[in-house]
């Protein structure tokens, strides 16, 4: 909670850099931490019971496809509603909280953390809102945006079927017009589907990507309907079962709790949808929102690498194992907490270095974001920081993620044999996290829309104006920690020459060979990207020092920096090398045959 607190307030500043908005005008930092402090306690009292067991227990489906969650779901959703806490950060108008999308994000690691495969109903019952109260008509927007920002009903995402995964313009959902403008009949299956159902909510809205008989092939012939479980009347009763129906379950690596289904439309009688928008606008309606989106799934690899990061940290205290290595020689040494062995603090201090920095990394985006929408910035700035926004977000949401899995996967290490049982937690967060590397988008996808789209917007414009933002902080820290900016200076060199190198091999039409290295240039991206929030952290920590006195806490914002730059940020050096050798050896025609 410390922490959560100084990377809002402290080091991004979010109260005062959003106090000028009219919808935020009566917050203030103490309602803020208020509100923190009561999302701790629901994480805490609500869902980190509900976490273990919901992962034992797993969801059921019965003969006509209707799926129960685990034990204590439905009553921590009706908790979790009356609270208002699904929709904390829908507009006031919407019946929500209206809360800032920073402080979402700080609630939604306190969730997540505590039961990620429960909270993502939550998550998906309000994306899919946002897609209806952004681009559906009045009618649709009366009818479902605040019931399912309040929780009542739930929400799906329907993109993927079993020949048209990543590729989402290999669709083949049917949509069949009917005599009644707006409605259609829908046709088809869908996997991986996310929330598909419960016994929570007394409905769920699928938004279904499908296409129309005489819709153009690929992408533009993609468009998106609501798909109610049960129909809707005109004063929002429910009606009869409209044929959207669950018809399997996936049988998962984990987030057991969450319901993954087949979807299954039209099979015994029509399923009615009513089309978003126009026809062949799906995927222009769905990506629109994809930034919020991805900046989401990068909190959610932040929350459950600090998760890790916290189970570790109270193991390593309690965990007596060993002997000093100045006592190994004598048998009957004392025993000591492994917390104190130098290999375990190497690995804590890994871990909290890197879950510190995606922290204010996640919560200075969504500012940006909060700021850019409310339209009180001069244009020139507003696109300047929408800029930054567009060139981070495949960053935020692969590099956090796989960051994510890594510090789950040491926690297990720190945890040694015990954390491979389910006797401890942190063999079901390795579990849970790995799929927030696959969905919204794989991390591979992330790589190519950074280094084939937003490294190539505007003749690589983007990308020369957030170096320069990067080489504008550097220099104005750069009396206070010479030797850390010296060497995040030179990390932004190579990256520079990095990109150089892959955009005059792009420019030879070596397709293949410049994207070969997309993932690996993301990764060294994303090690600088958080060097500098290790480096912004580092600077507050010393101004409040010299304000307040110092403290160990402050004290470790100056030790992050040290470690970071020293054996976290010489990697993104390594793979700059890596790159800008040329080797294509894997791209080789004679390997990796059937």
């Amino acid at each position: 909670m410390q922490d959560i607190e100084f990377a809002l307030f402290d080091v991004v500043d979010m109260a005062e850099k959003l106090k000028n908005i009219p919808r935020y005008a009566e917050f203030d930092r103490p309602t803020y931490v208020a509100m923190l402090e009561e999302a701790e306690r629901m994480a805490v009292d609500v869902l980190a019971p509900i976490n273990g067991t919901g992962d034992r227990q797993g969801c059921t489906l019965d003969a006509e496809g209707n799926v129960t969650t685990p034990d204590g779901y439905p009553e921590a959703w009706r908790t979790m509603t009356e609270n208002g806490w699904v929709g904390m950060s829908a507009p006031s108008e919407c019946g929500g909280i209206g809360l800032p999308y920073p402080m979402a994000l700080a609630a939604n690691e306190m969730f997540t953390g505590a039961c990620m495969a429960f909270t993502m109903y939550m998550g998906l019952a309000v994306g899919a809102a946002r897609v209806i109260h952004h681009y559906g008509s009045e009618e649709q927007k009366s009818m479902y945006v605040e019931r399912m920002f309040a929780g009542e009903w739930a929400g799906t995402m329907c993109l993927t079927e079993a020949g048209a995964g990543t590729a989402v313009g290999d669709n083949r959902c049917k949509a069949i017009r009917t005599e009644e403008e707006g409605v259609y009949h829908l046709e088809g299956e869908k996997i991986f589907i996310s929330g598909a159902d419960n016994n929570f909510t007394e409905n769920v809205i699928h938004l279904v990507l499908a296409r129309t008989p005489d819709a153009p092939a690929g992408s533009k012939g993609i468009s998106i309907f609501i798909v109610p479980k049960f129909h809707v009347g005109a004063n929002g009763e429910l009606g009869a079962r409209n044929d959207a129906r669950v018809v399997g379950l996936e049988h998962k690596m984990g987030i057991n709790g969450s319901c993954t289904c087949v979807l299954a439309l039209g099979t015994q009688e029509p399923c009615t949808g009513y089309i978003i928008g126009e026809e062949g606008q799906g995927l222009t309606i769905m990506f629109q929102l994809m930034n919020e989106a991805r900046i989401g799934v990068g909190g959610q690899g932040q929350a459950m690498a600090a998760a890790a990061y916290n189970y570790s940290v109270a193991y390593a205290n309690e965990r007596i194992q060993g002997t000093a290595l100045k006592n190994m020689k004598d048998a009957n040494a004392e025993r000591i907490p492994i917390v104190q062995h130098a290999d375990v603090r190497r690995m804590l201090m890994t871990q909290k270095v890197l879950v510190e920095t995606m922290r204010s990394l996640l919560y200075r985006v969504a500012t940006d974001v909060n700021l850019v929408e409310s339209g009180t910035l001069e244009e020139s700035e507003a696109k300047a920081i929408q800029g930054r926004v567009d060139l981070l977000v495949p960053i935020i949401k692969a590099h956090c993620t796989d960051l994510g899995c890594h510090v789950c996967e040491t926690a297990v290490q720190i945890y040694g044999g015990y954390g491979y049982t389910q006797e401890y937690p942190v063999e079901q967060l390795v579990r849970d996290a790995k799929i927030m590397t696959i969905y919204e988008g794989t991390n591979g996808v992330q790589a190519l829309d950074l280094l084939g789209r937003k490294m190539r917007t505007k003749g690589g414009a983007l990308f020369m104006g957030w170096l320069q933002y990067a080489q504008g902080l550097v220099a104005e820290h750069a009396n206070d920690f010479s030797s850390e900016c010296q060497q995040i200076g030179k990390a932004l060199q190579h990256l520079g020459a990095t990109a150089m190198h892959l955009g005059t091999v792009g420019a030879t039409g070596d397709i293949e060979g410049t994207m070969l290295h997309a993932t690996p240039f993301q990764t060294q991206f994303g090690h600088i990207v958080l060097a500098l929030e290790a480096l912004q952290q580092a600077a507050t920590a010393k101004r409040l020092s010299a304000e307040r006195g110092e403290s160990n806490f402050y004290t470790g914002k100056l030790r992050n920096l040290s470690f970071y730059v020293s054996h976290i940020l010489p990697q993104s050096v390594s793979i700059a090398k890596s790159i800008q050798s040329g080797d294509k050896s894997c791209l080789d025609a004679c390997l990796f045959q059937a």
